[in-house]
């Protein structure tokens, strides 16, 4: 089991940043491949961003390369998302998920979840 809390989510300009957090407990999380994935009202979640067990290796939908960047403390048992030059396209719910098994970007294979925070993006 492992339990996964995510923060930092809010009300930000176009333009903007934030950083959200994702803190894990339980199960070995340096264990696992981590994601960030992200369901806006009426649309499929969606891949944002993965990042494997050891950190060195990332992956990003191309909507937000260059202005997404993911990264993990597997000593602090933490990941964040940090997230610049948003747009109103970015509002959503995101969400991070770990998988000790599936090392891709279908959401599906994903096992464990947080609750979401929400993220919205005024034009």
């Amino acid at each position: 089991q492992v339990q996964l809390v995510e923060s930092g989510g809010g009300l930000v300009q176009a333009g903007g940043s934030l950083r959200l957090s994702c803190a894990a407990s339980g199960r070995s999380f340096s264990s696992t491949q981590m994601g960030w994935f992200r369901q806006a009202p009426g649309k499929e979640r969606e891949f944002v961003a993965t990042i494997t067990s050891s950190g060195g290796r990332t992956n990003y939908v191309d909507s937000v390369k260059g202005r997404f960047t993911i990264s993990r403390d597997n000593a602090q048992n933490t990941g964040s998302l940090q997230m610049n030059s948003l747009t109103p396209e970015d509002t959503a719910v995101y969400y991070c998920a770990v998988s000790f098994y599936y090392r891709g970007t279908d959401y599906n294979f994903y096992e464990y979840w947080g609750q979401g925070t929400q993220v919205t993006v005024s034009s």
